[in-house]
């Protein structure tokens, strides 16, 4: 899907990592949200409350996720899951895209 329809979105934005990471939060009509962001090259680590679908629209990055000993390339038009109640760190390689589903 590259374009949602009939959603809110509000209007400031979801800043972290001294602007390195940014992100704006849509909502839909069903209660469901997403985040559309950008991410600066860097090393960054993210806890989770939902489970998480990230799926990266454009970029390069590797991802350790909860439970692995090891990093999993993911590129774009590629995505990955993330549990509900955990840490995850991305090793972002060039400016990446991004839309993260919250998944209750």
């Amino acid at each position: 899907m590259s374009e949602f329809n009939n959603v809110s979105i509000v209007k400031k934005a979801n800043v972290y990592f001294g602007g390195n990471v940014s992100s704006r939060t849509i909502k839909f009509a069903d209660g469901s949200s997403k985040t559309l962001g950008f991410m600066l090259p860097g090393e960054y680590t993210f806890n989770t409350a939902d489970k998480e679908l990230m799926e990266i629209i454009d970029g390069d990055l590797d991802v350790l996720l909860p439970g692995n000993d090891q990093w999993q390339a993911v590129k774009g038009g590629e995505s990955f899951d993330v549990p509900a109640n955990a840490a995850f760190t991305m090793k972002v390689k060039v400016p990446t895209d991004y839309c993260c589903s919250f998944i209750k």
